[in-house]
C-alpha cells in the first residue's frame, strides 16, 4: 500500500479501531468455541476488543493462521490484517541448540544460516514476527533464561545479535523471511541474585559498556521490533522507561520500528508500584513509547479515559498506530494477509534433510569438549572396545530445551540413535535413573499438571534401572554417561540456587566411578552447571547444552572423530555457586589476587574457594595440538585508524581442526577503570594437520574505546596490553601505545 493510502487509512479509523491495533491477545481468544468465559473474565477483554485487536500471540501453522485471519478480516470494517507473532527463539520445527550453545560455536555466519532456515519454516507456517533474538547479556547462570542468551561478553553477543536478525529477516524486502523482535530491552539478564523478573541496578558505564551493545547491534542490523523487559532498571520499569525507549532507543540509535511490551508487563506496572491502576499504567507505558500492549487489559480499557480526561493526546495514539500499520504494510499484509501461510509449503520446507544438515552442523560446533585425559577421545570403532551408554539422557528425546515451544520432539535424534549408527548392536544402553526424582519440584512448577507421574519412575523401577546400569557398565570397556538438568529446571522462571546435577544422577555417577572404567560424561543443560566433582572423576567431559533436533548425530560425530570439536565457552563455568555472578572481563581491584603488593589474606579472593572459574570464557578443547607463536602488533592507528595484529599457528597434531583465535585488550591506565581483559575480535579458522598459517586482524581504533559516566563514548590515548590466544586465560601478549 502506498504511504498516502496508509495515511488515509489511519485518518479513517475510529478511536476504538486505533486502540485495537495496539492490543495483542493470545490464540485462546480466537480459537475458543465460546470466548465469553475464561480469558475475557480474567482480563476484562470484551468481544469488541477481540474483533478489533491488531495482533495475535503464538498462533502458528498455515491452516490455523489462515482460518483466524479470514474470520478476522470478515469482521474488520477496514480489512486490516492481523499480525501473527510467536516465540521462535532457536528453531521452529527443526530445533537448533539453545542460544548459549550457539554462542559456543563462535560462528556467527553459521548461526545466520540457521536462523534463515528457521525463518523459512516459520514463514511457511504463517508467522510474521518472532520474539527473538534474546540478546540479554548474562553473568549469573542461576538465572533460568541463561539458555536464551549467547553469553557473558558484549562483543560476542553483538556479533550473534546481528547474525540472528539478518538470518530471520533475510529477503524481507522481497516478501520472504520474518520480522525480528529483539528482547528484552534492557539489562534483563542482570536480574539481581539471578532471580527471574527481579530488578537490575547498575551504573551508566556498566549499562552502556556491557549490556546495551547487543541490543544496539540488533537495531543497527534492521530489527523491526523491540520488546521491553519485565523488570526494572535503576528503579524504573523498562515498560515505562521514557529515557530508555525515547532517548536511547529512538533518538540515540534511530530506531523507527515497533516497541512491544512483554507478556502483561504494562499491567505489572501496578505490581511494581509505579502505576496506581490499569488506566495509569496504560498512560505511562504509551507516553514512554510502548506501541503494543501484550496480553493485558490496560490499553483496551485505559487509553480512551486518558484521552477524554486530557491526560493523553491523540497524536501519541496515532504515532503508535502508524508504526504498527507501517510494519504490516512493510510485510505486504494489505496485499496478501495470508503471507507465507501454506500447507503445501510446510510439507516441502519443514524438517527437510537440508535443514537437518544445518542443525547437525550447528550442534557439532556448539558442543564443548572440556576434558580429554590421555586423549581418550575420539573413540576408534576398530578397537572393538565395548561401550555402555548409561544415564537418563541416553535415549531421551527431550533434547530441545524449554523454549522450543513449536518444535517437533518426536523428530529428535537421541544420543542412542546417533551412537548406534556407529556401533550398531555392539552398543549397550541402560537408563540407570530418571533425570530428576523430585515430585515436589514438578508440583510447584505450575507448568504441566501431572508431569511428575510421567517422568518419575516408581521406586521399584528405579531400583531395577540402577542395578541394570551397573551390570551393563561392568560388562563394558568404556562408559558414556549422559546426565543433566530436566527441561523444566531451566528457561523462564527456572532460576535456581543449586546448579548441581540431581542427587539421583550423582548417586549413579559415583557408582559408575567405582567400576574403574573410563567415563566419558556428557552434560545436557540450559546453563553452566557446577561440574567440579564430575570433571575430576571423568576421563572426558562434554558440555552438550540442549543440542536440538540433531543432537544425537552431533554428539556421535564428535565422540567418534568424524568431527573435531571446536566449541568454545561463551560463558564461564563456575567452580561453585558462591562465585556468582562472575565473568572473565571483571575490573581489577586495588588489591588483585596475583599482583598485589599485599600477601596472604588481604587480597581480593575467597578463603574457601578459588577465585577463577572451573572453565574460563573462550575455553574448549579440540583433538590434536596447536602451537601459537610469533605475535606481532603494528600500530598504524595514527595513519590508517587500525591496529594490525598477526599471530602464527602451527597444527602439530594428527587432526585437522577449526581453531577459534581470540583477541583481547586491556587499557592499562584509563579515566574509567577497564576490565583486565576485553574481547575485541576473533576468527574461526580451519588448519590442516601439519599446516602453519598466519592469522591477521585489523583492529579498528574504536574497539579500544569505552563509555564514561554520562554514557559518552571515548577513545583515550595511553598504554594497552594486547592478548591473542586460545581462550581468555591462555594467550600470548604484547604492549602498544595509543
Amino acid at each position: 500500500m502506498e504511504r498516502s493510502k496508509l495515511k488515509s487509512l489511519l485518518a479513517e479509523l475510529t478511536l476504538d479501531e486505533k486502540i485495537g491495533q495496539l492490543v495483542q491477545l493470545s490464540g485462546e481468544f480466537y480459537n475458543a468455541s465460546d470466548i465469553s468465559l475464561g480469558p475475557q473474565r480474567k482480563l476484562g477483554i470484551t468481544q469488541r476488543t477481540v474483533d478489533l485487536s491488531g495482533s495475535v500471540l503464538n498462533v502458528v501453522g498455515a491452516e490455523n493462521i489462515r482460518a483466524v485471519q479470514k474470520d478476522h478480516l470478515q469482521k474488520s470494517k477496514h480489512a486490516i490484517p492481523l499480525l501473527f507473532m510467536a516465540d521462535i527463539v532457536y528453531g521452529y520445527r527443526t530445533i537448533y541448540p539453545i542460544p548459549i550453545g550457539m554462542g559456543s560455536s563462535w560462528n556467527p555466519e553459521l548461526i545466520q544460516k540457521a536462523y534463515k532456515s528457521t525463518a523459512e519454516e516459520a514463514y511457511a507456517g504463517g508467522v510474521h514476527v518472532t520474539f527473538a533474538p534474546m540478546v540479554d547479556l548474562v553473568r549469573d547462570p542461576r538465572w533460568g533464561r541463561t539458555l536464551e542468551s549467547t553469553g557473558e561478553d558484549p562483543y560476542l553477543n553483538s556479533q550473534f545479535a546481528k547474525a540472528m536478525v539478518n538470518g530471520f529477516q533475510f529477503g524481507l524486502n522481497e516478501g520472504k523471511g520474518i520480522a525480528s523482535c529483539v528482547k528484552h530491552f534492557a539489562a534483563y539478564g542482570a536480574a539481581e541474585a539471578g532471580r527471574e523478573y527481579n530488578s537490575a541496578d547498575m551504573s551508566l558505564v556498566n549499562l552502556y559498556q556491557n549490556y546495551l551493545p547487543a541490543y544496539k547491534a540488533a537495531v543497527k542490523a534492521g530489527a523491526k521490533m523491540v520488546m521491553t523487559s519485565l523488570s526494572t532498571l535503576n528503579g524504573v520499569p523498562s515498560t515505562a522507561d521514557r529515557w530508555l525507549i525515547q532517548d536511547v532507543l529512538r533518538k540515540q540509535w534511530g530506531f523507527e520500528g515497533v516497541v512491544i511490551s512483554d507478556y502483561a508487563s504494562v499491567f505489572e506496572l501496578i505490581q511494581h508500584g509505579f502505576a496506581k491502576d490499569a488506566v495509569d499504567a496504560a498512560g505511562k507505558a504509551l507516553q514512554a513509547g510502548v506501541d503494543i500492549d501484550m496480553k493485558s487489559p490496560c490499553y483496551a480499557q485505559g487509553l480512551q479515559p486518558l484521552l477524554e480526561d486530557g491526560k493523553l493526546s491523540i497524536d501519541k495514539i496515532d504515532d503508535a498506530v502508524w508504526r504498527v500499520l507501517t510494519l504490516k504494510n512493510n510485510l505486504g499484509l494489505f496485499e496478501n494477509p495470508y503471507r507465507g501461510a501454506s500447507s503445501e509449503l510446510e510439507k516441502t520446507t519443514i524438517l527437510t534433510e537440508s535443514k537437518r544438515k544445518v542443525a547437525r552442523q550447528v550442534s557439532r560446533e556448539s558442543l564443548v569438549l572440556l576434558k580429554n585425559d590421555n586423549d581418550i577421545l575420539p573413540l576408534n570403532i576398530k578397537d572393538n572396545k565395548s561401550v555402555a551408554l548409561i544415564g537418563p539422557y541416553s535415549s531421551e528425546k527431550e533434547l530441545l530445551g524449554l523454549w522450543a515451544v513449536h518444535g517437533d520432539r518426536q523428530a529428535t535424534v537421541t544420543f542412542e540413535d546417533g551412537i548406534r549408527e556407529y556401533l550398531g548392536e555392539k552398543l549397550n544402553v541402560a537408563k540407570g535413573t530418571d533425570i530428576i526424582r523430585d515430585v515436589a519440584f514438578f508440583d510447584q512448577s505450575g507448568m504441566i499438571p501431572g508431569l511428575a507421574k510421567k517422568v518419575i519412575s516408581s521406586d521399584e523401577i528405579e531400583s531395577d534401572n540402577f542395578k541394570s546400569a551397573l551390570a551393563t557398565a561392568n560388562e563394558a570397556d568404556i562408559i558414556i554417561f549422559t546426565c543433566g538438568e530436566h527441561t523444566m529446571q531451566s528457561g523462564e522462571a527456572g532460576s535456581r540456587t543449586k546448579l548441581r546435577l540431581p542427587e539421583n544422577q550423582m548417586r549413579l555417577f559415583n557408582a559408575l566411578v567405582q567400576t574403574n572404567k573410563p567415563i566419558i560424561t556428557v552434560v545436557v543443560s540450559g546453563r553452566p552447571l557446577i561440574l567440579s566433582e564430575v570433571a575430576e572423576k571423568s576421563q572426558a567431559l562434554i558440555q552438550a547444552w540442549f543440542p536440538g533436533t540433531e543432537g544425537g548425530h552431533a554428539l556421535a560425530d564428535i565422540i567418534f572423530g568424524k568431527t573435531n570439536p571446536s566449541g568454545r565457552l561463551s560463558m564461564s563455568m563456575p567452580f561453585n555457586e558462591g562465585q556468582l555472578p562472575m565473568s572473565y572481563n571483571y575490573l581489577s581491584t586495588g588489591r588483585p589476587e596475583r599482583t598485589s603488593q599485599h600477601v596472604g589474606r588481604f587480597v581480593s579472593r575467597y578463603i574457601d574457594a578459588p577465585t577463577k572459574p572451573l572453565y574460563s570464557f573462550g575455553y574448549g578443547l579440540s583433538y590434536g595440538k596447536v602451537r601459537y607463536h610469533d605475535l606481532q602488533c603494528v600500530n598504524n592507528i595514527q595513519k590508517s585508524g587500525f591496529l594490525e595484529v598477526s599471530i602464527k599457528i602451527d597444527n602439530v597434531g594428527k587432526y585437522d581442526r577449526d581453531e577459534v583465535v581470540q583477541v583481547y585488550i586491556h587499557d592499562i591506565e584509563a579515566s574509567i577503570v577497564q576490565p583486565i581483559r576485553r574481547l575485541i575480535d576473533f576468527k574461526k579458522v580451519h588448519i590442516r594437520t601439519g599446516e602453519s598459517r598466519a592469522v591477521n586482524f585489523l583492529i579498528d581504533k574504536n574497539k579500544l574505546g569505552f563509555y564514561d559516566q554520562q554514557g559518552n563514548f571515548r577513545v583515550e590515548p595511553g598504554r594497552f596490553k594486547l592478548f591473542v590466544g586460545k581462550s581468555s586465560e591462555d594467550t600470548l601478549e604484547e604492549n602498544f601505545v595509543l
